[in-house]
């Protein structure tokens, strides 16, 4: 029942999303990524400084839909914080894990240091293998162990709970200042984050139907036990849920204090890409967690206009061969649709949030020296004046 209120929670929630989305853009003018300067004045500033600057924040969530460059955009704000903070720690929930290649070095389970740097650190986890491998390391004769693990086995989506948990328990046990995770794409992120909410709700019912049920619940546990001590038994269980029960309240609180935890959302100047992060804003909004900045990665020369650049290569034309006529058309048909996008972010985020536009480079960033340069992009924004 539980699953199946969160499919409709979530499918009620795809549609707001979209009528929110037509409704906006039939009823706002789409501007350039060129504003007047009046309008920048009023604009949050765009980078991610105010991130930086927070030095109470703890846990810095970084995602958005696959591809955006939210792998990169997360390392670099790493380096970022390196500079402010005195231990900093990389986290990759995504079971595709990319630091090692972002950073040219093997990074395991554990916290590996980055090379070229003192105070920071990367791990690349999957937290439900570890969650598996502690089922599996259950004795034979450990009643306890092997009830808590049918049940974990039986009961759908109590294994990605289980997961949850056991890797906000390795986080935690770790001595870092701030830990940055380089999230799964949107739809496992939103899964990821809501389990908080949904665990909490799910564990309250349960105390309920326990002082309700207590009797029937040591009958029943006495049978599962195979003849053992029954209350032993059904303290054991419930001990273990108390304890992941208390994991999940703490985390919940966590998540839903802005000075403990933000969101960070990437994407790219695209239609799927610009409405895939509307819906994880509107999301994290209904989860309590707070987002209030957004990354546009992959942006065409950010600081010049479309219309700017068209009237250049109108005058220009005629004196370009087919081969760079042909060039310059495709790159200005990207860059017209790029603009309409960008104006579009603007439109829906410009007056909250802090909208931070990245260039296209023609060359990847890998390795720590090219991440520490592009890093500097995210704190020094791009003058859309010039």
């Amino acid at each position: 029942l539980l699953l199946v209120a969160r499919c409709l929670h979530l499918i009620s929630g795809a549609v707001a999303a979209n009528l929110s989305t037509t409704t906006l853009r039939q009823n706002q003018k789409q501007p350039s990524i060129m504003a007047d300067d009046e309008d920048l004045g009023d604009l949050p500033e765009p980078s991610l400084k105010n991130i930086i600057d927070q030095t109470t924040l703890q846990w810095v969530f970084v995602g958005g839909k696959g591809g955006v460059g939210k792998t990169t955009t997360s390392c670099c704000l790493g380096v970022q914080l390196a500079k402010t903070r005195k231990k900093v720690l990389l986290v990759s929930t995504d079971p595709a894990h990319n630091l090692s290649d972002a950073f040219c070095q093997k990074i395991g389970r554990e916290p590996t240091p980055i090379n070229g740097f003192d105070n920071l650190s990367a791990m690349e986890i999957d937290a439900s293998q570890e969650a598996q491998s502690e089922l599996e390391d259950v004795a034979d004769d450990d009643v306890f162990g092997q009830m808590f693990a049918d049940l974990q086995n039986s009961i759908p989506g109590i294994d990605e709970a289980m997961s949850f948990s056991e890797l906000m328990k390795q986080v935690q046990q770790l001595d870092f200042d701030v830990v940055v995770f380089d999230t799964a794409p949107t739809g496992h992120t939103l899964r990821l984050l809501s389990f908080p909410t949904i665990l909490e709700k799910a564990f309250a019912k349960v105390w309920e139907l326990k002082d309700r049920f207590g009797g029937l619940i040591t009958q029943a546990t006495a049978l599962m036990s195979g003849g053992a001590d029954p209350q032993n038994a059904q303290e054991q269980l419930l001990g273990k849920l108390e304890e992941t029960r208390a994991v999940i309240n703490k985390v919940n609180q966590a998540f839903q204090d802005p000075t403990k935890t933000t969101f960070c959302c990437v994407c790219i100047p695209e239609f799927l890409s610009i409405y895939e992060t509307e819906r994880l804003v509107q999301e994290l909004s209904k989860y309590g967690i707070d987002s209030h900045n957004i990354v546009v990665n992959q942006v065409l020369f950010p600081e010049k206009d479309a219309e700017e650049l068209d009237e250049w290569y109108q005058g220009a034309k005629g004196g370009l061969p087919k081969e760079a006529q042909e060039v310059c058309s495709k790159l200005l048909a990207r860059k017209k649709m790029q603009d309409k996008y960008i104006g579009q972010c603007f439109d829906l985020y410009g007056d909250d949030f802090h909208v931070v536009l990245m260039p296209l480079l023609d060359y990847e960033v890998r390795g720590v020296e090219k991440l520490k340069g592009f890093s500097e992009l995210l704190v020094e924004p791009v003058d859309l004046e010039e």
